[in-house]
């Protein structure tokens, strides 16, 4: 099996899944959107949301095939161009970050989540940007009462596509991922990956690796995990 992690580009944007295509949850401002009428098209909505951010910043995403089809996605943005990060009570992104809004492996292994952040953060490296951040989700199909009830309500999407449990990403993995609290919430704290080009990012990344391959074996098999080689360990990490 060929499993291969590439940037997104605009000849790309075909090959998310059709949910990424079409999900704005965090692309719009849920606030302008609801008194507009011109909002009707959110496939349209969001291939011109990705093809302003990476014409005017660069790529925005990393997707991960196996066999040339597509089996999973990470998107990423400073957090000036994501509407719905200043509504979080634990916004704002810290200045120095760019924001990781979407993670989803639809089809693979648990470890495909690490190659898309180890892409993720190769690329933000090279950037010179020096930290990673996200709001998880706490128990996301735990509803905790009209707060947040009301707070979903704000999302521009209809046809109930989109959802927390479904366009965020989840605290736990994050923090297996090597991301760390940085604003506790009991429901959607935001961590941070820091991105030190020397020092930080890659010893902390193979460690969550190595703690995430040990569960994900000891989950499936019951028994002690074995030495593995995941997807994208060995990549070239040479900065230039």
């Amino acid at each position: 099996m060929s499993v291969s992690t590439a940037a997104l580009t605009l000849d790309s944007l075909c090959d998310l899944p059709r949910h990424a295509r079409r999900c704005v949850f965090w692309e719009l401002d849920p606030t302008t959107v609801a008194d507009s009428r011109d909002y009707c098209d959110a496939e349209f909505e969001k291939e011109a949301w990705l093809s302003t951010v990476m014409l005017q910043w660069g790529s925005c995403g990393q997707l991960i095939s196996t066999d040339g089809r597509t089996a999973g996605y990470a998107l990423y943005a400073p957090p000036s161009d994501v509407p719905r990060s200043r509504l979080f009570p634990t916004s704002p992104v810290s200045a120095d970050a760019v924001l990781l809004t979407t993670m989803k492996v639809e089809d693979g292994p648990e470890d495909y989540a690490m190659s898309l952040i180890q892409s993720v953060v190769q690329d933000l490296v090279r950037r010179g940007v020096r930290a990673l951040e996200a709001f998880g989700v706490v128990d996301p199909r735990d509803d905790d009462g009209v707060a947040t009830s009301e707070w979903l309500l704000r999302s521009p999407v209809q046809h109930g596509e989109c959802s927390v449990d479904r366009c965020m990403i989840e605290a736990e993995l994050l923090e297996k991922l090597g991301f760390s609290v940085v604003a506790p919430h009991h429901r959607f704290p935001r961590l941070r990956l820091e991105l030190d080009r020397d020092l930080g990012w890659k010893a902390g990344v193979e460690y969550a690796l190595e703690r995430l391959l040990a569960t994900s074996s000891i989950t499936l098999t019951g028994k002690a995990p074995t030495t593995a080689q995941p997807v994208g360990v060995h990549q070239d990490l040479t900065f230039g």
